[in-house]
This record gives C-alpha cells, sequence and structure tokens, in this order.
C-alpha cells in the first residue's frame, strides 16, 4: 500500500514537473570575494573565482531547484598570529591558495519571472590546498566544507546574473582546536542557460 502512494506522489509530482517551466542547464562563472575568520587569517576580503555547470528543475510555477557543481578558488592571507600559533616562518605562511568542488543546492522562489531569491545548503570538497603551509606537508584544512547561501537571481531570457553570500558553518582548521577557521565568501556571476 505505501509503494502504492510513493508511485503516486512520484506520478503527480512528475506530472506538476512536466506542465511547469521547462527544464534548463548552462554553465556559469564569476568572482568570489572571500574571507576566512579567525586570528591566523588577515582580517579582509580577497579575490578568486569560480566556474561550473547548473541545472535548472521547475517544481511549481513559483518554485525550483537548482543544483549545482562549481570550480571555486580562495586566495587568503595569513596574519602574524598564524607564524605565533603554530610557530612557523612567517613566509613560508603567508599566501595561501584552495581549491574546491563545491555542489550547491539552491531553492529558487521566483518573485516574478525576472527575479528570484536563491537559498540552501552548499557542501564543498577540497581538490588542492598550499603545500608548504606546515613542515612534513602536513594538512592544514579539513577535506570538506560545508556552507548555507542566500542571494538573488535575475534571468534574461537564457542569461542569469547572480549575487550570493556563502558563509562556513564548521571548523576548517585540522590543525587542533587554537583558532576557528570559516570560509566566508560574496559571489557574483553570470549564467548561460544552454539547453
Amino acid at each position: 500500500m505505501k509503494s502504492y502512494f510513493l508511485s503516486l506522489a512520484l506520478v503527480a509530482i512528475s506530472l506538476n514537473v512536466a506542465n511547469a517551466q521547462s527544464f534548463h542547464a548552462g554553465i556559469k562563472f564569476g568572482a568570489n570575494i572571500n574571507k576566512l575568520s579567525g586570528q591566523s587569517f588577515k582580517d579582509e576580503f580577497t579575490y578568486g573565482y569560480h566556474a561550473g555547470i547548473f541545472t535548472e528543475i521547475p517544481i511549481s510555477r513559483k518554485w525550483t531547484i537548482q543544483p549545482e557543481v562549481v570550480f571555486s578558488e580562495v586566495n587568503k592571507d595569513t596574519s602574524s598570529k598564524f607564524s605565533q600559533l603554530y610557530n612557523l616562518n612567517a613566509t613560508r605562511a603567508s599566501n595561501i591558495k584552495l581549491s574546491y568542488l563545491t555542489v550547491p543546492l539552491i531553492l529558487n522562489y521566483n518573485i516574478t519571472s525576472l527575479v528570484s531569491l536563491q537559498a540552501g545548503p552548499q557542501f564543498g570538497i577540497l581538490l588542492d590546498q598550499h603545500k608548504d603551509l606546515l613542515q612534513n606537508g602536513k594538512a592544514a584544512f579539513k577535506q570538506g566544507d560545508f556552507s548555507m547561501l542566500g542571494g538573488v537571481q535575475v534571468k534574461l531570457s537564457s542569461l542569469r546574473l547572480y549575487a550570493r553570500y556563502v558563509v562556513g558553518l564548521n571548523n576548517l582548521n585540522d590543525i587542533d582546536n587554537q583558532d576557528n577557521w570559516k570560509n566566508q565568501s560574496i559571489q557574483v556571476g553570470v549564467g548561460l542557460s544552454i539547453l
């Protein structure tokens, strides 16, 4: 009986999606304005970039799910406290570059046919990090990051213009518990629907 109701619900959702706006997929790219919080890092924003792919799956006239796969780069300078906390040469630990593969799962609320509000979780996998940060190549950053994002998107035919704020929820410090590191980012960019 439960499988019958589940099948009926899936058919109803499928029909609703088919009758709603059409499915879209495309590419996107833009700028990251990043900040790593914690006393180990300078209290300033730095710049990076992101590029990836997205899909738009309509649920109803007002709601759309937008999963994405995005390559994102974070650049950051450490503060003098980093060298003091971890007893390092300041020149070795001055500039950090992190590369993430992020997977945002965004829920869009379409205010109008042009403007959508966006919110949802983002999962990040650290692909590459600054290898000379600590002695003997010890990893300084955790391999995963969990964030929440919110923003706005403007849809002009096949063009998407967006701005988002992403805030990290977990501590990225994989060395010890002396300092709590969290990622923050403002993303602005352009998407192009090709399907």
